[in-house]
């Protein structure tokens, strides 16, 4: 386990001029009107669309470990796999999101910062933009905790302690968990388990 505090700070997303922004309604209108289909690889990110990265195999190996063993340890969370979420000016589709309740608590709706206890992403082709704008994102929503689960380096790095007002906004601290570590679940600010490093890993 390697601990360390706050993170170089991320750069924007997008600052060139010449991109145009679109709100959360106008995203929407683009997904009902058809003009983007739904399920294409696009997010909504600091009012950008974005397209996601490819999941090649050692992504997608990882994430079936994350979906069959996480829930395990954690009983009164439900497990959103690749779903959206709305943070404000985003709506991107974590690989994975504890939320609390159930399947039904966020039926109408999507889950906002409220709702969340965790947000997990598995890097493997994407890992410095999940560091940086996943980062900066899920920080200024003021999410509590952040995993990545870095298969290239075969670690899970853990971001805690959001710094919403810093400018932009990071996660103060990060800690590694590496093969023959367990990661602990912190929910709520409580820690309610923990899973092997390894059993996330393919």
């Amino acid at each position: 386990m390697n601990t360390t505090t706050r993170p170089a700070s991320p750069s924007p997303l997008l600052s060139a001029s010449g991109f145009k922004r679109f709100t959360p309604a106008q995203y929407h209108t683009l997904i009902d009107s058809g003009i983007i289909m739904e399920g294409e690889p696009i997010e909504l990110l600091e009012g950008y669309l974005v397209e996601k990265g490819m999941r090649n195999p050692p992504h997608e190996m990882s994430l079936r470990r994350l979906t069959a063993r996480l829930p395990r340890h954690v009983p009164g969370w439900f497990l959103q796999v690749q779903g959206a979420i709305s943070l404000g000016a985003s709506e991107p589709e974590p690989d994975g999101v504890l939320l609390r309740g159930d399947e039904t608590t966020c039926d109408g709706r999507l889950p906002t910062a409220a709702d969340l206890g965790l947000i997990v992403e598995v890097s493997d082709s994407t890992l410095s933009f999940d560091r940086r704008d996943k980062g900066r994102i899920y920080a200024r929503a003021g999410v509590p905790v952040y995993w990545i689960v870095n298969v290239a380096d075969r670690q899970i790095e853990v971001y805690t302690d959001p710094d919403t007002t810093a400018d932009p906004p990071a996660y103060r601290a990060r800690t590694d968990y590496r093969p023959g570590d367990a990661v602990p679940i912190v929910l709520d600010g409580a820690t309610v388990g923990a899973v092997p490093v390894s059993d996330l890993l393919p």
